[in-house]
């Protein structure tokens, strides 16, 4: 199986500021907030979490130069952390900014 797809609206609850691979390439971590209502099972249901992502080069500085509070919906697609953690963490491959 090789699908990796994910596509989450949120909101942005904290930005790290851009620093660069050793090979020069911008990148930055962000908190992004989501709530939604979901059907499971037939039921409503109420869901609400908390995701981190990362952007590299362009969508590292769009991402950046957003504000906290911002609407967004990011796609892209999961892997861990870091080598030696577990945790996953949301890439980004693209950002759509929404309007208030």
């Amino acid at each position: 199986m090789t699908i990796n797809r994910v596509q989450l609206s949120g909101q942005i609850l904290s930005v790290q500021p851009i620093r660069y691979t050793p090979a020069g390439i911008p990148v930055t971590e962000a908190s992004l907030g989501h709530h939604s209502e979901q059907q499971e099972a037939g039921l409503k249901r109420q869901v609400t979490c908390e995701v981190s992502v990362k952007a590299l080069g362009n969508l590292a500085h769009q991402l950046a130069a957003a504000q906290t509070g911002t609407c967004l919906t990011a796609t892209g697609f999961l892997a861990t952390k870091s080598l030696k953690s577990r945790q996953l963490i949301l890439h980004l491959e693209s950002i759509e900014f929404q309007e208030t």
